[in-house]
């Protein structure tokens, strides 16, 4: 995970206390009237703790920053705040906040620091065989890449699917891990992120 300075821990702390608190995220102002110092540097702390992968932030919303690592471990764990992603805004970011419906906190082994995740409820049967049943929520990383084998989360024609991802001549196969569904053939797939882990509520 890489390491923020001490100031950097500072503004996290601050921005995570607050939501707490408040049920929202302070501005950029508010930040920099709790440090005393300029909107330009609280704007380069957030910067420099989303290319680390502690924060997200829209820019178009007020009061759009999310933690996604909270920096308040307790011994080596680390928590992750894991957005659920609901109905996918073609004309939005995977993570813009628009298609946030809650979130998950999970630790270490289901999340590792300094990678950002994004969690779908499971919708269907189709890759039971792989362990992945309607209902579970599928922990996802990130990605836009991925290799063959592969269990993708991957959006086409509108829709979000997950599959196991195969590249071929002049198109991908996205494979079921159930025989009774058939594998999905396109040269129009946007891999969304790769399956980091299963959460399963009983």
């Amino acid at each position: 995970m890489k390491e923020i300075t001490q100031r950097q821990r500072e503004v996290l702390n601050f921005i995570s206390d607050f939501i707490k608190e408040n049920g929202f995220p302070p501005t950029v102002r508010e930040i920099g009237v709790n440090f005393d110092i300029s909107l330009r540097a609280v704007q380069d702390h957030i910067a420099a703790l989303q290319k680390k992968g502690f924060l997200s932030q829209s820019q178009k919303r007020a009061r759009s920053i999310s933690v996604l690592v909270d920096s308040k471990k307790e011994g080596d764990s680390v928590s992750v705040r894991v957005p659920i992603i609901g109905n996918i805004s073609v004309a939005e970011p995977i993570m813009s906040e628009e298609n946030f419906d809650g979130s998950l906190n999970l630790v270490e082994p289901f999340v590792h620091g300094g990678k950002s995740y994004f969690a779908i409820r499971v919708r269907g049967n189709s890759m039971k065989d792989a362990g992945i049943l309607e209902g579970d929520f599928a922990v996802v990383e990130l990605s836009s890449v991925a290799v063959d084998g592969q269990i993708v989360v991957a959006l086409i024609d509108g829709a979000i699917t997950i599959k196991r991802f195969y590249k071929e001549t002049g198109r991908v196969r996205l494979q079921p891990e159930n025989p009774e569904f058939s594998a999905i053939y396109s040269d129009n797939v946007k891999i969304l992120g790769i399956l980091s882990s299963i959460i399963r509520q009983y």
